[in-house]
């Protein structure tokens, strides 16, 4: 169970309802904290709809941070999503092979974003080889935007694990085709 109580749209006030029209685990635990449940849904919603990088790609980092965070509930909410944005099985198992050290028959580009996220993950940042490599892919917007992802994700996946937000079960599913490893 979450360390903060499940807000419901009966315990907001009216003015605060719109922030659970996604009624999922992290939002409900957001809510306790109605602006910051606001900031972080804003961040979130220029992510998914706004932001210029191709989406699939964006949701292979974000899988790619939920993997090295062991974070049972960003990687089962991003397989479903990402499979919504043109990520396949074959993505997700490429990904798992590529976080083990192993090479795959993704797509250079893919796998420059997967070690960006591997490098910001670990810290500080992304290398400076692999940001000069990601130049050849991207304009600075995207790159702009693909480190805003990245970044927000690590965010989440300590705010998913400092709240100890679960997985809902309709999520379970994604999480027991490709489990986390121990």
């Amino acid at each position: 169970m979450a360390r903060v109580p499940d807000m419901t749209v009966d315990t907001l006030k009216e003015a605060d309802r719109d922030l659970l029209k996604r009624n999922i685990a992290l939002h409900r635990a957001l809510t306790n904290s109605p602006n910051a449940a606001r900031a972080f849904s804003g961040l979130g919603q220029f992510i998914r709809f706004k932001s210029v990088l191709d989406s699939r790609l964006r949701e292979m980092a974000i899988l790619q941070v939920g993997w090295l965070a062991r974070s049972a509930y960003e990687w089962s909410h991003h397989v479903k999503i990402g499979m919504e944005f043109g990520v396949t099985d074959d993505d997700i198992r490429a990904l798992i092979a590529e976080s083990a050290g192993l090479d795959t028959a993704l797509e250079p580009v893919a796998k420059l974003v997967l070690l960006a996220a591997r490098e910001a993950y670990a810290g500080p940042g992304v290398s400076e080889p692999t940001f000069e490599a990601l130049r050849a892919h991207f304009d600075h917007e995207r790159l702009v935007d693909l480190v805003m992802v990245i970044a927000f994700y690590c965010a989440v996946v300590r705010v998913l694990a400092s709240l100890d937000i679960r997985v809902e079960p309709e999520y379970q599913p994604y999480l027991d085709k490709y489990p986390l490893p121990a």
